[in-house]
């Protein structure tokens, strides 16, 4: 069976109003997800990204530069992700429709995972 990764995109500002609180009941929405994903087998892996932008590694003309990224001006930032089975595009969207993250404003980037001779 095919997978998909759904990339969780979040606005720089979206949870920073939060109480304590609030975010506690927001975590606590993406494990009973997380885990009922996995109990059911649809699920491989997921994890949250760390809050800082981390780099960005370019190349040109045999030059390798890196910059902390991905830019400062940027108003979304890849928060975390989900690796899943899915039989086609379809399902994986019908899956990331019941993430909490779009409760909350965010956006799922929902991508097939190339197997390449693998899995």
């Amino acid at each position: 069976m095919p997978k998909f990764m759904l990339l969780l995109h979040d606005n720089v500002d979206g949870f920073a109003a939060m109480s304590p609180e609030q975010m506690q009941k927001v975590i606590e929405k993406y494990v009973t997800w997380g885990d009922r994903l996995r109990s059911s087998g649809v699920m491989h892996d997921g994890q949250k990204l760390t809050d800082e932008p981390g780099r960005v590694i370019r190349s040109k003309g045999g030059e390798v530069r890196v910059t902390d990224g991905p830019y400062s001006e940027t108003k979304e930032v890849l928060g975390g992700y989900y690796t899943i089975n899915a039989g086609s595009y379809d399902d994986a969207i019908a899956v990331a429709r019941t993430c909490p993250h779009l409760e909350y404003g965010g956006t799922i980037e929902v991508r097939q995972v190339d197997a390449m001779g693998g899995e």
